[in-house]
């Protein structure tokens, strides 16, 4: 009954027994992977029933949704931005047009090339990039990239010049979609066959197989920050940072919308907890909407500590 109440709810029916203020308008963007979309359908709900917003979902990536907030000061709500990945953030925080509101992974989200654990216990060199490239049949000879509008996909391809990928003979291999770079390790390693590619952290794939993150080597900022550019002229070698992951918003709604900005501001997932959801969402072949509800009635401990108490009751509604 309580999730049938929440899918109700998600479609934009508040329930009788909740009056809500009209906290007007707010778009919020939605990533093009698991975790974003998640994240985005909860926020979308607690705005919605608990504060009665009228909200607009709009799809997005990284490099997308920092060209919109640079050009159009839209969408009002950037949950899950990689801002390691969107230099321009910066650049428009320090002007005053956008503002962090959260740490949305609480410890960081972590960008790596990896390869399966049973390739290195077989080939130790296989640990770093060198032991990679002088042996690139061991890793069947194909680094698996990010889709286009991943913000990863620049810089990846910035590196792959500077490593000399095809010089070393190693095919890259431009995934379609985000959902096609994970089901290639997956099926790689249920089947102990070679993988070698990018993927970032926390999310179900990582937290099912055991992977090794290469070593890329130090992290060197000012190689980095060039590699993230597409016009970067000398590419160079550096491996990713620990990753920022923000939840951000525009200066202006921030101003307009202070409850809802309070409320974004305490949307913080912990790693093993957003990680154990993404594994339920794909062990139950979950859409976002789904796996929201799902940690919407298993987690109310941790969500009742981001909404004022207004929200609270209000939901009190449904979560009874």
């Amino acid at each position: 009954m309580k999730r049938t109440l929440i899918a109700t709810a998600f479609a934009g029916l508040a329930l009788p027994t909740a009056t809500l203020a009209d906290c007007g308008r707010v778009s919020v963007a939605e990533m093009n992977w698991a975790s974003g979309q998640i994240i985005t359908r909860i926020t979308e709900f607690l705005m919605m029933q608990g504060y009665g917003c009228e909200v607009t979902v709009v799809p997005s990536a990284t490099t997308t949704a920092i060209t919109s907030l640079a050009e159009n000061n839209e969408p009002d709500v950037v949950p899950e931005l990689w801002v390691n990945s969107a230099p321009a953030y910066f650049r428009l925080e320090a002007e005053g047009q956008l503002v962090k509101a959260a740490d949305v992974f609480a410890e960081g989200g972590s960008e790596n090339w990896w390869v399966p654990d049973y390739l290195v216990e077989a080939h130790p060199e296989l640990a770093t990039i060198e032991g990679i490239l002088a042996n690139p049949e061991l890793v069947g000879g194909r680094f698996h990239n990010c889709p286009d509008g991943w913000g990863c996909r620049i810089a990846n391809d910035n590196l792959i010049i500077a490593h000399d990928f095809e010089g070393a003979g190693m095919e890259v291999f431009n995934h379609g979609s985000g959902d096609t770079l994970p089901a290639s390790m997956a099926a790689a390693y249920e089947n102990k066959e070679p993988w070698f590619g990018y993927y970032w952290g926390p999310t179900a794939v990582l937290g099912r197989y055991s992977m090794v993150a290469v070593d890329m080597g130090p992290h060197i900022p000012e190689i980095h920050e060039c590699n993230q550019t597409q016009d970067c002229a000398t590419p160079g070698i550096s491996s990713y940072p620990a990753a920022p992951v923000l939840t951000v918003v525009t200066a202006d709604f921030a101003e307009r919308k202070p409850e809802i900005f309070d409320l974004v501001s305490n949307i913080s997932f912990g790693t093993q907890e957003l990680s154990n959801l993404l594994a339920w969402q794909a062990d139950n072949s979950a859409s976002a909407e789904e796996a929201a509800v799902h940690f919407l009635t298993t987690s109310q401990d941790t969500w009742r500590g981001w909404i004022n108490d207004a929200a609270a009751e209000r939901l009190s509604a449904i979560f009874q």
